[in-house]
């Protein structure tokens, strides 16, 4: 769903952790050991899938078209009622679209190419995008986000003359076509590994030339901070958050005859996202036929079992 920040959630969850660890020091992070082991955030989130029927993504649209909705419209918009975490993910998201920008104008900027942006959001990279010139097809698993995205393209576009994206309330399981260059913004954060890997394949076979991802690196670090953001749900943390390591997503991309030419990471106070634009590395008939073939395989298996 939506261009999230590749820590839409792990972003939000270090507030309570920190102020925990700067009010009582040691004695806060030995408290915060002890609340890691006896936490399980895993069986809420079970919870939360359950009351959607059983299935994560439902709970995923229903969360975005809800309260995500209403939080993540502000966190995205110009509003000044944020608070410090908001504002900090707003400004971290900011930087990687502002990143993504520039990585096209780069390489001849974007007039008459088309885009897939899938996971728009409210639209922060559709409408720039469609600004420049792009014919952008823009989707998003949440209809509030696609119709919001709409909203603020026909404000921006007032008396220019540039091609109107198209808007589409759907999944990433369920977008299709070929565009000069894939977009796909952390969403991810959505998706456990073997289905991200699907994912991953699926937007690469859509690809002519160019992919371009951002996720919630898996490291260390950012792995306590997710599990400390756990011990303090709330209706802005509705979904489950998974982190990726770097290797995974580069190995489902080799996979597919596709490398990564360009990286670049994010890092605000509460905001994290790792960028990587890969490029075709053989003939496209070939990796577009192993891509599609590999994204059916790993999504039938996916579906078998249970996220982790």
């Amino acid at each position: 769903p939506a261009a999230r920040p590749a820590a839409r959630e792990v972003a939000a969850l270090a507030e309570a952790g920190d102020a925990l660890v700067a009010a009582g020091g040691v004695s806060a992070i030995a408290a915060l050991g002890v609340a890691l082991v006896a936490a399980d955030p895993a069986k809420r989130r079970e919870q939360m899938a359950s009351a959607a029927g059983g299935d994560e993504m439902e709970s995923v649209k229903k969360y975005f078209n809800g309260t995500g909705f209403e939080r993540w419209q502000k966190i995205y918009g110009e509003t000044d009622e944020v608070n410090k975490v908001q504002l900090d993910i707003r400004n971290g998201h900011a930087v990687t679209i502002d990143k993504v920008l520039g990585w096209v104008d780069e390489e001849g900027g974007v007039q008459g190419g088309t885009f897939c942006d899938a996971g728009c959001g409210t639209g922060s990279l559709t409408v720039p995008l469609a600004l420049r010139g792009a014919r952008v097809a823009a989707s998003d698993i949440s209809q509030a986000m696609t119709e919001e995205a709409a909203k603020r393209f026909e404000a921006a576009a007032q008396g220019k003359d540039v091609p109107t994206p198209t808007f589409t309330a759907a999944d990433l399981e369920s977008i299709t076509g070929t565009y000069d260059t894939v977009c796909c913004l952390d969403v991810m954060i959505h998706y456990p590994q073997d289905k991200a890997d699907a994912m991953i394949k699926h937007l690469a076979s859509m690809s002519k030339d160019r992919l371009i991802l951002s996720f919630a690196p898996k490291t260390p670090y950012y792995t306590v901070l997710k599990r400390i953001g756990e011990l303090f749900p709330g209706p802005s943390k509705a979904t489950r958050a998974y982190l990726h390591a770097e290797a995974d997503v580069e190995r489902s991309l080799n996979e597919v005859g596709w490398k990564v030419v360009k990286r670049e990471m994010t890092a605000t106070q509460f905001y994290f996202s790792r960028l990587l634009e890969a490029v075709p590395a053989k003939d496209r008939a070939d990796r577009t036929s192993g891509g599609a073939a590999a994204y059916r395989a790993l999504l039938s298996a996916a579906s078998e079992r249970e996220p982790p």
